[in-house]
């Protein structure tokens, strides 16, 4: 898997671990305290998060850092 693949991929979980919870762009960048427009770069692949911003998602919906960085979770 290429590095672009990996960031969109990356971008896929974090929509869909968002949507699981109900949580608007908005409330999840009030929550990691950057912008909504920051969450959507992440979320199209365009922003890959540094390690800070991926542990701070991983504990928020309580998932291995592991989980989000690596294909292991299916959508």
């Amino acid at each position: 898997m290429s590095n672009n693949e990996e960031i969109k991929r990356f971008g896929e979980k974090l929509r869909y671990l968002r949507q699981r919870e109900g949580l608007s762009q908005e409330q999840l960048g009030n929550m990691l305290d950057v912008h909504q427009t920051h969450v959507g770069r992440i979320e199209r692949g365009a922003k890959m998060p540094n390690a800070a911003m991926i542990l701070k998602i991983s504990r928020l919906f309580r998932v291995s850092a592991d989980v989000l960085i690596k294909d292991e979770l299916d959508l």
